[in-house]
């Protein structure tokens, strides 16, 4: 794959190629065309004319020769003191006559673990990283879905400073307007991705009760009509103001761990996130569904 900033993909470099072969361009006319330089132009025209159409395909930019690498035999010691000593880049790099850096760079490219998340008796991991590559899924609809609030400060009428400058906002009228924010309640699930906003003007107990009772009616129109857990984060509206409309619907309620928003990532994710699209006051719920 051609990286981020190539001006030509391969289907790029084959009308290049046609431009120039087949219809009879000038190089210089066809880089000018394509937005390259007639130096590109002329690289990919000349691969074309010695190995054909393989010639336009990417290639590694890895170097032939890396004289300062670290040698195979010193990176297989280094993680061998690693595994069986469990000491730092510094001891590691003294023994070996290697600096720490690249002790610390050898060490991630053999994906070994920090010794902040080892156990120093056994070298067992006790610690996990808040990054996983691990993607779970619930196995039924209803099984669990997550909630969350997001707070979106509203735009005041006709426009806020991006569209007219940060000067609209220098005058004392406009400096003493208190405009207040929009909270928008999500709630989704985890296995069918089908999700329900609204835009609600505040993220209160009653309010989070009454958006969650709306919520699961929804889902039963939508075919969910039974919905066992319930994920939220640790917000005081939803620990206790919850309570009751979970229990009257045999929900049984789920907490992340506090600080770790990412266990509440779909959710999360799930939020409208921006505002200049809603309206004013006179439209304050917006249902959408994400198809899976």
């Amino acid at each position: 794959m051609s990286h981020a900033n190539a001006r030509l993909n391969r289907y790029g470099r084959l009308l290049l190629i046609e431009r120039v072969i087949e219809q009879h361009w000038a190089v210089a006319h066809a880089a000018k065309a394509m937005g390259i330089s007639r130096q590109c132009a002329y690289r990919w025209v000349n691969r074309w004319r010695v190995e054909g159409e393989a010639g336009l395909a990417d290639r590694s930019s890895r170097p032939h020769r890396s004289p300062a690498k670290t040698p195979d035999a010193v990176e297989r010691a280094i993680v061998s003191t690693r595994l069986d000593r469990r000491c730092g880049p510094v001891e590691i790099g003294r023994q070996h006559q290697v600096c720490a850096r690249t002790v610390s760079r050898v060490l991630a490219r053999y994906q070994l673990p920090p010794l902040a998340a080892l156990d120093p008796i056994t070298g067992q991991v006790i610690r996990g990283s808040k990054t996983t590559a691990i993607r779970y899924e619930r196995d039924r609809p209803g099984e669990l879905v997550h909630m969350d609030v997001k707070k979106i400060g509203r735009i005041p009428e006709g426009g806020g400073w991006r569209a007219h400058g940060r000067a609209m906002g220098s005058t004392a009228a406009r400096k003493k307007t208190r405009l207040g924010y929009d909270y928008i309640h999500s709630m989704i699930d985890d296995h069918s991705r089908l999700a329900y906003s609204e835009v609600l003007p505040d993220e209160k107990g009653p309010t989070s009760a009454g958006f969650l009772t709306r919520a699961i009616a929804h889902f039963a129109r939508h075919g969910i009509d039974q919905i066992e857990r319930l994920m939220t984060d640790n917000a005081w509206a939803y620990r206790w103001s919850l309570r009751q409309v979970c229990a009257e619907h045999g929900i049984r309620q789920k907490f992340i761990k506090p600080h770790c928003p990412g266990q509440n990532g779909k959710a999360e994710s799930s939020r409208v996130p921006c505002r200049s699209f809603l309206s004013r006051k006179d439209e304050v719920c917006r249902r959408r569904s994400i198809p899976s």
